[in-house]
């Protein structure tokens, strides 16, 4: 496991790019992995990543495990190579706007 400071920096860093709630991520992961005439149930919605992310955003800092780590680095690490700031996604639905927001990263939010 990683250090408590390094621990800290991770935590504030993923909960800042991370800017979904719990629900509107769970909302999303259905509403992404929905078909015309079915819908998923909620705990088998969306990929794997957004489910550990999902479960991250429902647990204490104490609570963490190695695996949650390893997520959190990679949520963090995919979202800041992802964010353009001069050519962020519009509001129409874009591949990389559903990429993010996948993992718990809404660009069109302030």
């Amino acid at each position: 496991m990683t250090d408590a400071l390094e621990l800290d920096a991770l935590w504030e860093d993923f909960h800042r790019v991370v800017n979904m709630t719990s629900q509107e991520l769970a909302a999303w992961l259905r509403v992404s992995d929905a078909a015309e005439d079915t819908e998923p149930l909620p705990e088998h919605a969306g990929s794997p990543t957004g489910q550990h992310v999902l479960a991250i955003l429902q647990k204490r800092r104490t609570d963490l495990t190695d695996d949650d780590v390893e997520v959190m680095y990679e949520v963090v690490d995919t979202v800041s190579a992802q964010k353009d700031p001069e050519n962020e996604p519009a509001a129409e639905d874009t591949p990389r706007r559903h990429l993010l927001m996948t993992l718990g990263h809404d660009p069109l939010k302030p």
